[in-house]
């Protein structure tokens, strides 16, 4: 018995080393540092969390998921580096991340060239999953799970023009890639209703005082304040209008949800509005399960950006079910399963049902997102009929 015992724990042993030394190795990049830290910490942090669950169920194809994580600082020239090492030193399989849009489009060229599927996580450029389509490239290799601008911009106007019949708004969008790229959607999709904007007023990263771009605003009449920018930023676009005695409503994409926008707007950024495709209230058994998680393993009450972290968690997921059908971490494989999920896999965000094909790289289309509102400290449903539709998300 004794020697059954022994053989048996060294069977075991066996296992469990080779279970690590065989690891399935997926990259994770995104700013983990600096001000767009709440998206890229809250999206790792997801991430993990979907890891350890897939590893105590026994990994995919009997192997453990091993994250290999890079900051990418929010940086372009660093995005590149890491993607490169990621790629040529790590020889990762496939990877995750990406939260700034200019980084993305900065380094995904090289995930496309090694033909390794990268799945966006965060970033909402619309243009981030259009870079390499036929007939230059017959075959695409990025993909994403968030909520691209084109979208974002649509439900923004629709409520500042739709719901609220405001006909005078001005855009304040940060210098970035990013910014910009949400200045020219939000643009096209006030053209749709006939409206112009009556001020567009750019500032950067790091702006301490709007008082310039806010007063432009102002004397044009602006009835509302559209915004494509993060966190800081949008924190002083609102701090600036109460100084100068002037406040209109403000709605921007879904980056007015993150805490730094939040905690450093306090008072003067309730009522914010903006897209969200999760908002941290446990509407579902799935997201319940999810917030408490993230909670526990964190020490948390607020996620620094729930979106961001939730959407990170359903990455990998799906991720994890295109390489356990593709039987391989082959990366052609793997982009042939991501394109042809047969199984629907179960999220946070939603419950995936084939959610991309060999043309459509997108798995959020414009029924996923909800409008989102801050109020006391936190975002929360800005319609109820958006929370029951919340309830029963899938694609």
């Amino acid at each position: 018995m004794k020697l059954k015992s022994i053989c048996a724990v060294a069977v075991a042993l066996a296992m469990q080393f080779a279970f690590a030394a065989d690891s399935i190795k997926i990259g994770v990049t995104g700013p983990f540092t600096g001000g767009s830290s709440p998206m890229g910490v809250s999206m790792r942090d997801g991430i993990r969390l979907a890891a350890q669950e897939i590893n105590a169920k026994g990994g995919v194809m009997g192997r453990k998921i091993e994250l290999i994580e890079r900051d990418d600082e929010a940086k372009n020239e660093r995005g590149v580096q890491v993607v490169q090492e990621l790629i040529n030193k790590e020889q990762i399989v496939a990877a995750l991340g990406v939260v700034n849009t200019g980084v993305g489009l900065a380094c995904q060229r090289f995930y496309q060239e090694a033909k390794i599927p990268m799945i966006t996580s965060v970033a909402t450029g619309s243009i981030v999953t259009k870079q390499f389509l036929p007939p230059e490239f017959p075959d695409n290799y990025i993909f994403r799970v968030s909520a691209y601008d084109a979208i974002q911009s649509a439900m923004i106007v629709e409520e500042a023009v739709g719901r609220r019949g405001l006909k005078k708004v001005a855009i304040l969008a940060d210098s970035t890639n990013y910014g910009q790229l949400g200045r020219e959607d939000l643009e096209k999709a006030l053209a749709k209703k006939n409206v112009t904007a009556v001020a567009v007023e750019k500032f950067n990263i790091k702006d301490v005082d709007m008082t310039p771009q806010l007063l432009k605003a102002k004397a044009a009449g602006a009835e509302a304040i559209l915004t494509y920018g993060i966190g800081p930023e949008l924190a002083q676009i609102a701090n600036g209008m109460v100084k100068l005695g002037w406040k209109v409503p403000m709605m921007g994409s879904w980056t007015l949800s993150m805490s730094n926008f939040i905690d450093n707007a306090g008072p003067n950024g309730e009522g914010a509005r903006m897209p969200q495709t999760f908002i941290q209230e446990g509407t579902t058994p799935k997201r319940k399960a999810f917030i408490e998680a993230y909670q526990k393993a964190y020490g948390v009450d607020r996620i620094p950006s729930p979106v961001s972290a939730a959407q990170g968690y359903d990455s990998l997921y799906i991720l994890a079910a295109a390489i356990g059908q593709a039987g391989s971490t082959d990366g052609v494989k793997i982009r042939e399963a991501l394109e042809s999920l047969k199984s629907p896999v179960d999220g946070v965000v939603m419950t995936y049902h084939q959610p991309y094909s060999k043309t459509d790289h997108e798995t959020v289309d414009m029924g996923t997102p909800v409008m989102g509102e801050v109020k006391g400290g936190h975002v929360v449903f800005a319609y109820e009929e958006d929370k029951k539709k919340a309830s029963k998300a899938s694609k």
